[in-house]
């Protein structure tokens, strides 16, 4: 009678566990922010909302040799056109990248170099968010809006 909500919760136990085990690299970051960048890999797509825009480099072979890789990041919330991080690091595969815009401007998060990926333009307290099949290389991922990028809204994704 009981055996379906423990079944259940050790399910939902063991899924946090895996996702709090997940086999992560970190860089260095020298953004505003100064923190560090955590590429998180799991094996779950809940990260991915799908409320941005997928692009794939043609060859499935890297998504399915490769994990997902959740990475996040934030924009400077003063208002400055900048993200916290400047490198993110993530495998092969599928990258998402998740902005959170404290900024009281509008802001997204984007990805190029081989690929073209584009999340939602957001404004503050959103969610932007990009999902691409990466492979190994270096990506530059960017603020989209209209001078952003330019004025140094921008940092480097390297794909190992």
């Amino acid at each position: 009678m009981f055996k379906l909500p423990a079944l259940l919760l050790s399910a939902a136990a063991l899924a946090v566990g895996v996702a709090a085990c997940g086999g992560g690299s970190s860089s260095s970051a020298s953004g505003a922010g100064g923190g560090t960048t955590a590429a998180a890999t799991s094996s779950s797509s809940a990260a991915a909302t799908g409320t941005g825009t997928s692009a794939s480099t043609g060859s499935s072979s890297a998504a399915a040799a490769g994990g997902s890789s959740a990475l996040t990041i934030a924009a400077n919330p003063s208002g400055s056109l900048s993200y916290d991080k400047k490198t993110l690091a993530a495998k092969a595969g599928k990258v998402t990248i998740t902005m959170t815009n404290p900024s009281p401007l509008q802001h997204d998060v984007s990805i190029k170099g081989g690929v073209s990926a584009q999340g939602n333009v957001v404004g503050q307290g959103g969610k932007s968010v990009v999902t691409a099949d990466l492979k190994p290389g270096q990506y530059t991922f960017y603020c989209s809006v209209d001078g952003h990028e330019a004025a140094g809204m921008t940092g480097t994704l390297t794909v190992k």
